[in-house]
């Protein structure tokens, strides 16, 4: 499982999950200033899974019928400390075998949700 942390994500977070081993590049520091059309193209090339805060890939995708997008995975909320998004994302695939591939998540401080694509 790849992740491309969008511009938004917190760095504390990222670094979080690296230190867990996953696999997770940033566009703050590989891609800075790209659209979140580029982001979403950069994703569907690496076959990665974008972390956002971003509410607009929602409507990128379902609004304006993006074709064959890739898995989103949209955090709600900021919470208390800048590593909470990346401890939650751990959790929720660690520990609740959370499925998120080729799906809409939106995940908020006490509530998941999802859309299958």
């Amino acid at each position: 499982m790849k992740f491309l942390a969008n511009k938004n994500f917190p760095l504390p977070s990222i670094t979080f999950l690296r230190q867990a081993g996953y696999t997770i590049s940033s566009v703050s520091e590989l891609y800075p200033g790209i659209s979140d059309h580029e982001v979403i193209e950069k994703a569907k090339t690496d076959n990665s899974i974008i972390l956002t805060f971003d509410k607009d890939y929602r409507e990128i995708i379902y609004k304006r019928g993006l074709r064959n997008p890739p898995t989103v995975i949209f955090f709600r909320f900021k919470g208390e400390n800048p590593t909470i998004a990346g401890q939650l994302l751990m959790d929720i695939i660690v520990n609740k075998n959370l499925e998120v591939e080729k799906k809409f998540t939106v995940i908020e401080m006490d509530n998941i949700r999802q859309r299958i694509y």
